[in-house]
């Protein structure tokens, strides 16, 4: 007994400054500890918000049922976009329009020669001709491209215009 006494009394200088240190240890890991459950906190009330009763089960499940609904949503607008893409293709896309003189007494390029065509080049070519007596439009099927039925040299010119300038400048004149 009277050893310990004896290592406590030579040692007390040493053992109180470990002393000293441990608690300032430990009152730095308290601090840190207080602040890690502050932001911890702080979480758990971002997500309980609105959750009076505090029953995660309900708060997770209502979430998923909303996610749930917003991926639904997403997959009808999907498939919305991809009819209208379908129907888009069909639409007319392409325009060439051609004004010439169909008659040398006629002057204005009044007469003229329009390509419509679609994604794949099916469509039609308008030729509208004027003269001083009278005026006539013509319509002409094309397919892929191309007419059955023989075009005028201002259809053919349309025709190009519209395969060839799908977003560039479309008109001609003569």
């Amino acid at each position: 007994m009277e050893n310990i006494g004896y290592i406590f009394n030579t040692y007390l200088d040493v053992i109180i400054t470990a002393l000293v240190v441990i608690t300032v240890l430990l009152a730095c890991i308290t601090i840190i500890n207080s602040f890690k459950i502050k932001k911890l906190r702080k979480k758990y009330i971002e997500l309980m918000d609105g959750a009076n009763a505090g029953n995660l089960e309900k708060i997770i499940l209502s979430y998923y049922d909303e996610i749930h609904s917003i991926d639904k949503k997403y997959t009808d607008v999907q498939q919305s976009i991809q009819k209208i893409e379908g129907k888009l293709t069909q639409c007319i896309q392409k325009i060439g329009v051609v004004r010439y003189n169909a008659f040398d007494d006629v002057g204005s390029n009044l007469s003229f020669a329009i390509a419509l065509l679609d994604e794949n080049d099916n469509g039609i070519v308008l030729n509208g001709i004027y003269s001083r007596e009278s005026s006539v439009t013509y319509g002409k099927p094309i397919e892929n491209g191309q007419s059955k039925y023989p075009l005028s040299a201002e259809e053919l010119q349309a025709l190009d215009l519209a395969k060839k300038n799908y977003n560039e400048r479309t008109f001609l004149y003569q």
